[in-house]
């Protein structure tokens, strides 16, 4: 892991975050995409699920409805607008030529410069089994944006090929080599996780969405600061295009 982290690149103005549920933004991210709607860049989201699988409580046709207006809302706080979803079936994405294909149209159709995903990596700190829709959308991910710029892979796959992605930026990794001072986005991101009111308080009964969202956010981004200046941050893995 590396001892400091660098800060983002910032001559870029077109972002697209392509994750698999609604709220894996939510969790660290979306405190970056504050400070960088602030700044006048633009973000969009993908969803490759809406989260229909992600409440035992509430069945798919009721939850998934659900989920996805939450995930507008949160979107909306920190300043995003274009919020799309792809209908995979949650909790069995797979990889494959079809994800690869709708990803790879997204990212045509939207033209980013940077391109943002969650970590794909098989654990979380090395101890916590990460999730089979994580790890198939990132990889994913990163495959596509090669894909997108190609047009002999997929060429009836939406608009023009888009070979314009400089970077790709992994949330969440283990060894993360780039962050964003988030200390005037911090409490929007704060924000827009408590617009997942009826997911947190269905993973967390008993508990107020807020100060779980608070503690969580600051928690982490409070952690970074040692490596990065002392300032709140959120760290991601940098791929270079």
């Amino acid at each position: 892991m590396t001892d400091q982290l660098e800060p983002m690149p910032e001559d870029w103005q077109r972002a697209l975050a392509i994750v698999a549920h609604p709220d894996d933004l939510e969790y660290g991210c979306a405190a970056a995409v504050a400070t960088w709607t602030d700044a006048g860049r633009d973000v969009a989201y993908v969803m490759v699920t809406r989260g229909e699988a992600g409440i035992d409580t509430l069945a798919p046709a009721e939850a998934g409805p659900l989920r996805e207006r939450e995930e507008r809302a949160s979107a909306a706080v920190v300043g995003v607008s274009s919020v799309e979803f792809l209908d995979h079936a949650d909790g069995v994405i797979e990889y494959g030529t079809r994800l690869r294909r709708d990803l790879a149209t997204a990212i045509r159709r939207h033209r980013p410069e940077l391109v943002i995903t969650l970590n794909f990596d098989d654990t979380w700190g090395g101890t916590i089994w990460n999730t089979p829709d994580h790890r198939a959308v990132g990889r994913a991910t990163m495959d596509a944006v090669g894909d997108a710029g190609n047009r002999w892979i997929f060429p009836d796959a939406g608009p023009e090929p888009w070979n314009g992605v400089r970077w790709i930026a992994v949330a969440g990794s283990d060894t993360p080599t780039h962050a964003v001072d988030v200390t005037q986005g911090l409490e929007r991101g704060v924000r827009s996780l408590t617009e997942h009111r009826t997911y947190i308080e269905a993973l967390q009964p008993g508990t107020d969405p807020e100060k779980y969202a608070r503690d969580f956010l600051e928690g982490s981004a409070h952690d970074e600061a040692s490596r990065f200046g002392g300032a709140p941050a959120v760290s991601f893995r940098l791929y270079p295009r």
